[in-house]
């Protein structure tokens, strides 16, 4: 038997043209069974769509019009995700469905069993059953049903298994993180072994808002042999034939290699499936707009890209000397708007209202937000999306300014640690010198005050970091991260920190999202220890 992987991007609510990559798929390749992602019809996730009527009416549509056209390969099942009514007259009414179509007609429907987050949309499966399909008994299964075992409750698969399934066959839509592949490897791998069932894994690619899918999906054999991975984070159509035999070996790909790639096509999906060509970012000849700049012009091209450097009083002389450079290198539109005269009308006209304050945080926050008004300025006029260029490590600890480097359309390192932006650099520049060694070099700076550092206000970054992944990936308390070796002050002021800017998080713009949690949504109005 052979089967066709179509790790494909679907695109959330565009019902006909996700219908029109099936027909695409079927055109290209035509196999005994050709195997989409989890709900690849609708798109994944499409969140409160999936409460509109017009929305679900369209969907069924589709299908009705997929089992008509699978008439012209009548040899060939489709078996796709979409969304299927639950007749009752309980629960959600919708279920997260695989169905499979051959000839003209429905063969089989298997709905999703754990649902997690998924329970505001869909019931779960009332039941589990296996399909027989050519030679093989299908054990069909919907992302998370793989993710358990029957030592932590319902684990489908080992249902499949107790049924006669021959062949395991999991549709998915898993989001990218960090090691995740790795994560999910050993788990088909598990799988198989166990039962000695072969498991083909199917998971889509594409940026979906914050999320972004990476797909290697894989074939592993019964002896859990790894005998196929596909490339992650691009599309691919690949036929396997069942009898192969031919093992190969699972190498994960390089953390900061897969970080670069998933947020390229981040952005670019992003920007594509939201309907701009354009992107405008403030070049501050510090890190974070350097490494942003370049994977924008990665992402959509330099032509499409504008550096802006809005330089203050407050400016080193290498704050546009270096962004200047970086954008010669990267062959970018490069524009100079200096802020001194509207900072200082800013001054003048607070001036009386300001009478007796000492100057603080907030005429550097001004500064900021001139610099945030002249990007959104520049969006407004022609087009542009404004790319926020602050990292996890400071979105955390609230070091960024409301409405100023705070603004933007969508903020591509806002789940990225500082300790990892600099990795990243490292990695644009490993074949030339993109990105000026002096941008890397020269300590980070806000530049609103003189002689400014980061690490006025901050712990070192790679302190910083470490406390970060450990309250907020790993939840740890206060009292854990100090038995880690960390000075107690320092990760109370962090702890504190991460607590007291919620509000600021909650107004940031839509981030992609590449950790295992991005920061945490935690109550503003609240008071709790750390």
């Amino acid at each position: 038997m052979k089967i066709t992987i179509a790790q494909m991007n679907p695109i959330v609510g565009d019902i006909e043209g996700n219908m029109l990559k099936i027909k695409e798929a079927l055109d290209k390749n035509v196999s005994d069974l050709v195997v989409f992602p989890e709900l690849f019809l609708t798109g994944y996730p499409p969140r409160d769509l999936l409460k509109r009527s017009e929305f679900i009416k369209k969907t069924q549509d589709a299908l009705k019009e997929i089992i008509r056209f699978s008439r012209k390969y009548p040899k060939t099942g489709i078996l796709f995700g979409t969304i299927l009514p639950n007749e009752k007259d309980y629960g959600r009414g919708l279920y997260n469905s695989a169905v499979l179509v051959c000839n003209g007609k429905v063969l089989i429907e298997q709905h999703k069993s754990r649902l997690s987050d998924e329970a505001r949309y869909f019931d779960p499966a009332p039941e589990i059953n296996t399909f027989p399909f050519k030679d093989e008994i299908l054990g069909i299964s919907i992302c998370e049903d793989a993710w358990n075992d029957s030592s932590k409750g319902l684990d489908p698969i080992e249902i499949l298994a107790k049924k006669g399934a021959t062949l395991f066959i999991n549709i998915s839509a898993s989001p990218f993180s960090i090691g995740k592949e790795e994560i999910r490897y050993k788990l088909i791998r598990n799988h198989a072994l166990k039962h000695k069932i072969p498991f083909i894994f199917v998971n889509q690619i594409g940026g979906n808002d914050e999320l972004i899918f990476d797909g290697r999906s894989m074939y592993i054999d019964r002896d859990g042999n790894l005998i196929d991975i596909l490339p992650s984070f691009e599309e691919h159509l690949k036929t396997i034939d069942l009898t192969t035999r031919k093992p190969k070996p699972f190498v994960p790909e390089d953390k900061t290699v897969s970080v670069y790639k998933a947020l390229v096509l981040g952005l670019r999906d992003y920007m594509k499936k939201c309907g701009f060509k354009k992107a405008v970012l403030g070049l501050s000849g510090g890190i974070d707009s350097a490494v942003t700049c370049c994977l924008a012009v990665k992402a959509i091209g330099s032509k499409n890209v504008l550096g802006v450097s809005m330089p203050s009083q407050y400016s080193s002389e290498g704050s546009v000397k270096d962004s200047k450079k970086l954008a010669d290198n990267l062959s970018i539109e490069f524009k100079v708007i200096p802020i001194p005269s509207i900072f200082s009308s800013y001054l003048e006209t607070l001036e009386e209202h300001f009478e007796g304050k000492k100057t603080d945080v907030t005429e550097e926050n001004i500064q900021a937000r001139i610099r945030g008004n002249i990007l959104m300025a520049l969006s407004n006029k022609f087009g542009y999306l404004v790319l926020s260029t602050g990292n996890k490590s400071e979105l955390a600890v609230g070091y960024c300014t409301l409405y100023g480097d705070m603004s933007g359309g969508l903020g591509v390192l806002s789940d990225v640690p500082k300790t990892m932006v600099y990795e990243l650099a490292h990695y644009i520049n490993k074949d030339s010198e993109i990105i000026p060694k002096e941008i890397i070099e020269k300590p980070p700076s806000a530049e609103l005050k003189p002689d400014q550092l980061d690490q006025d206000t901050l712990p070192p970054y790679d302190i910083l970091d470490k406390i970060l992944h450990l309250y907020l990936d790993k939840c740890h308390s206060l009292e854990e991260i100090v038995k880690e070796g960390f000075e107690a002050e320092t990760v109370k002021w962090v702890l504190n920190a991460v607590n007291r800017n919620e509000y600021k998080r909650r107004q940031a713009p839509p981030g992609l999202k590449v950790t295992t949690r991005t920061v945490r949504r935690m109550p503003i109005a609240a008071k709790y220890d750390v």
